[in-house]
């Protein structure tokens, strides 16, 4: 019981930040468009880093520095890239909304939440290596990812079905300003610490 808390707490920890996922999840929440694929995606998507963690892939990506670089530069890239698009949208009111667009399909949808989630090595980062090796300090690895599993399926369920209690708010232009804005400040300075390392 002990491993498993430890584990929903640090997977708590490490999966609120504002992220790329979080925020697409958010806005497909609001629009109420597909929200439980995408949930289960992500859930699933977790479950799979962190068991990839625990069964030795940090491991082995540490012992192989080339790889390992690969990963940071790479996470740094992606990050900045996703701020740029982040400020981009909060100086330009009129994309702000996303309760304005038109819908996307299921596959389209989906294609981006497996983006979100498989093409951001900042995730490879914090679920595979760092979880990872936490869960390898744990007397109980797999109960410690069960538990980091569980957090992930209450995070993302509330996040996606949450979403739309904060339609009122986050319908206006100013309110996504202010998100994306968040974004990508928070996203630049993870970007900036990968690169740095």
């Amino acid at each position: 019981m002990g491993s498993a808390l430890a584990g929903f707490g640090f997977c708590f920890a490490l999966i609120v930040a504002i992220g790329a996922q979080n925020a697409f999840v958010l806005r497909q929440g609001l629009r109420r468009e597909h929200v439980l694929p995408v949930v289960v995606t992500c859930v699933v998507a977790d479950a799979a880093l962190v068991a990839a963690g625990i069964a030795g892939l940090g491991a082995v990506l540490t012992s192989a520095p080339a790889a390992l670089a690969a990963v940071r530069w790479g996470g740094a890239a992606f990050l900045l890239g996703y701020a740029l698009l982040a400020a981009r949208r909060a100086f330009r009111p009129s994309s702000l909304t996303p309760l304005d667009l038109p819908p996307a399909t299921l596959r389209a949808t989906m294609l981006a939440c497996l983006a979100m989630t498989f093409l951001n090595p900042h995730v490879y980062l914090d679920t595979v290596l760092l979880m990872g090796a936490v869960a390898h300090d744990d007397p109980s690895p797999w109960v410690f990812g069960a538990g980091a599993t569980a957090a992930s399926a209450l995070w993302f369920t509330g996040l996606g079905l949450g979403a739309r209690k904060l339609a009122p708010v986050l319908s206006r232009p100013a309110a996504w300003r202010f998100v994306d804005g968040s974004i990508a400040v928070v996203m630049t300075a993870i970007g900036v610490s990968l690169a740095m390392g």
